[in-house]
């Protein structure tokens, strides 16, 4: 079910990219418990499923994994490169973090927090609590994860570090493949996973990988398909690695007495802009082609620069592409319509209900977005999520802004990002959740936005700023 309202006041939309300061760090080197899964290339001195050539692997082992010295080194670059550098969106990144020991999970989360701040502190507690004000904000927390590694138990580990966002690693969804790939799981896991995961009030994203052993160009889109219209799924992000034959994985060893021939260039593109097609509003494409240089590739598409392609194939071709990346204002920088409204979408997903806030004008462009859930009727394992409904995530789109910068009219190139969008979102959402019966609402946010929640009537539940509804 859809909606629109006409908002007024915003008269200045921008040019602007997508309002987020990555900074990443590699975890050190460690095999999964599972085993290794045949398109895996992850050797001894590196994580799984990366090479030794990688950018971001090349960088964190001339840091000899140190992390302390990765934050340094990238806020660094961050600065040199004039990126703003007081929120920022923290990417754990590497082999499956929650499978490492218990300590050195703690020492990687608070070693970014205490860098940031600009501080050691005492414990991880400790840590959160500077980073709410410190210069340096982790507005943003991921979690690369796996389906079968996303209990109860670890879920709460998960918010207590701070996360807000988990990116699993689903690759396709059948168990016949899952089982000759030796992946290690099954799709009830990544199932299940989803429904914690979305219940608990993080965003969700799916790695996917077309083109696989025992897999075809049918059975992948068929399958791609089904993610989006099988409410068990239906992620919130995604990203797009086709199958490639690497250097050191055990697919390099035996592809060709299987009889595997991986998607060439022409095929990759052609189920990539099938696949484009198919990803409805509420998604967005964080990636396509995996940062694997040419001469690890022994067959595969080796080329990284096929997203770019594609999605200006099919601007040109003017196909209706809804999802998100290709509508922010930062990918439509010409002749943008300046008055937009806010539309709301419901759909069904794991037993839950959604609401799909955005605010966009008569041309679909992006300008903000907001995931507002009520979660499935499942007694819940969080006590602070007892009948209480969640934002799974608030998006304003736009260059991104210091904390101390001002809002659009007093921007010189304009953008979206403190110009009270967000709270206009965080209104319509407190008005649906009444409007349902709900008494609270709760938001899962990283620690350095938690005053932000403060000055709209929030408070620190668990790892959750909550407001009670009148």
């Amino acid at each position: 079910m859809t909606y629109e309202k006409q908002i007024v006041g915003v008269k200045k939309p921008v040019r602007s990219k997508a309002g987020v300061t990555v900074l990443t760090v590699v975890l050190k080197s460690k095999k999964c418990e599972h085993g290794t899964c045949l398109y895996c290339p992850g050797g001894d001195d590196v994580p799984q499923s990366y090479t030794n050539k990688s950018p971001a692997i090349m960088r964190a082992l001339a840091l000899n994994y140190d992390i302390e010295k990765q934050v340094i080194a990238r806020m660094k670059v961050l600065k040199e490169m004039n990126h703003p550098t007081e929120k920022i969106e923290v990417i754990i990144l590497g082999g499956t973090f929650l499978q490492y020991p218990v300590d050195y999970q703690v020492y990687v989360i608070k070693t970014v927090y205490d860098v940031l701040n600009n501080k050691k502190s005492k414990n991880l507690e400790e840590a959160k609590k500077t980073n709410e004000s410190a210069q340096h904000r982790v507005v943003a927390l991921c979690i690369e994860n796996r389906p079968d590694n996303c209990s109860k138990e670890y879920i709460k580990i998960m918010l207590n570090y701070g996360c807000t966002r988990v990116e699993l690693g689903v690759q396709i969804i059948d168990d016949a493949i899952y089982k000759k790939i030796n992946r290690g799981h099954s799709v009830k896991d990544v199932i299940d996973a989803t429904s914690r995961l979305k219940d608990s009030g993080f965003k969700i994203g799916y790695h996917i990988m077309p083109g696989l052993p025992y897999s075809n160009s049918k059975k992948d889109l068929n399958l791609f398909k089904e993610i989006f219209t099988n409410n068990d799924f239906k992620p919130d992000q995604i990203k797009i690695y086709p199958c490639q034959v690497i250097e050191g994985s055990a697919l390099a060893k035996n592809w060709e007495k299987i009889k595997y021939k991986p998607y060439n260039a022409e095929q990759t593109r052609k189920v990539l802009e099938q696949m484009i097609k198919l990803i409805p509003e509420y998604c967005r494409i964080m990636r396509i082609m995996r940062e694997i240089p040419p001469e690890k590739i022994i067959a595969g598409s080796d080329d990284i620069g096929l997203r770019s392609k594609v999605e200006k194939k099919l601007k040109e071709e003017n196909i209706n592409i809804q999802e998100i990346r290709m509508r922010e204002i930062g990918f439509n920088q010409k002749n943008i319509n300046r008055n937009i409204k806010l539309k709301i979408t419901e759909y069904n997903a794991s037993k839950g209900k959604e609401f799909f806030l955005q605010f966009i004008n008569n041309d679909n462009i992006l300008f903000g977005l907001l995931r507002l859930r009520f979660p499935s009727r499942n007694k819940t394992f969080i006590p602070e999520l007892k009948d209480t409904a969640i934002i799974r995530e608030i998006h304003v789109y736009g260059q991104a802004l210091n904390l101390g910068e001002k809002n659009i009219k007093e921007n010189k190139e304009g953008t979206a990002q403190h110009s009270g969008l967000g709270k206009q979102l965080i209104e319509q959402a407190e008005t649906i959740a009444k409007q349902h019966n709900y008494k609270k609402l709760a938001v899962i946010s990283g620690v350095g936005v938690r005053e932000y929640y403060r000055k709209l009537g929030y408070v620190l539940e668990g790892s959750y700023m909550v407001k009670k509804l009148e």
